[in-house]
């Protein structure tokens, strides 16, 4: 579970998050919404103590991020807006296997854990392929593979669809949704709900640093075009997950 407990946050005396409180489930698939410059971005930052807050207190399985880092960012898995920012290695394997080494886990484990992550991903074999020859799809699943190799209960993603082309952005949420069935928490942080809104449990809309609406996909998602979201069609709103 993440809580956030009364979270602000400011950069230069400008505030960016206001007293936001929310509570993500384990196993929960989370969309948190809002046009660039709510806040989101800056919040999710918090789940693994990458910002820390002014004031209030962000809680990971009940432990402080602040206080114990590691814990968070271990249960925690993070991948950035821009994939190619977070890697460390121009070759798939070894950039996948570079958090499980730092956590000094024995040669097999690591290699057990880079297996498994690439299969999560659809990525099995491309342990020898160099990541600047990928397309923008996979290179974004890699992203996800470091994450999920350090086995963590959460994954957190910042604006994961952006650059990606159609093809890409399906397999992408192919893969988000065999994550969540298998019970990894979710939480995704997008101002374009184009298809993800049929695989979430719950949607957070957030304006000016604050969390503004907060349910089900059907009980928000009509009050999010005057805050600059992305609202798909009819369509595109219908539930594909069973309760």
């Amino acid at each position: 579970m993440i809580e956030f407990d009364s979270v602000s946050f400011a950069f230069d005396d400008v505030t960016v998050l206001e007293d936001v409180s929310l509570t993500i489930d384990d196993g929960e698939f989370v969309l948190l919404v809002g046009a660039n410059g709510s806040g989101k971005t800056t919040l999710i930052r918090h789940c693994n103590a990458l910002l820390t807050p002014d004031s209030g207190e962000v809680l990971v399985d009940g432990v402080s991020a602040v206080e114990n880092p590691v814990a968070a960012r271990t249960s925690v898995g993070m991948v950035f807006q821009h994939p190619r920012d977070q890697f460390v290695d121009a070759f798939v394997g070894a950039d996948v296997a570079f958090g499980p080494e730092n956590l000094g886990l024995p040669r097999e484990e690591i290699d057990r854990r880079v297996e498994a992550a690439l299969e999560a991903v659809n990525l099995a074999g491309y342990e020898d392929e160099r990541i600047d020859a990928l397309s923008g799809g996979e290179q974004a699943r890699v992203a996800i593979a470091g994450s999920l190799a350090m086995e963590p209960s959460h994954l957190v993603l910042d604006e994961p669809f952006t650059g990606l082309d159609e093809p890409a952005r399906q397999s992408v949420l192919s893969r988000l949704a065999s994550l969540s069935d298998g019970g990894t928490g979710i939480l995704v942080a997008t101002h374009d709900l184009r298809d993800v809104v049929a695989l979430a449990d719950r949607l957070v809309a957030m304006e000016g640093g604050r969390v503004v609406a907060k349910g089900t996909p059907e009980a928000v998602v009509d009050e999010l075009e005057e805050l600059h979201v992305r609202v798909p069609d009819e369509a595109s709103k219908s539930r594909v997950r069973s309760e």
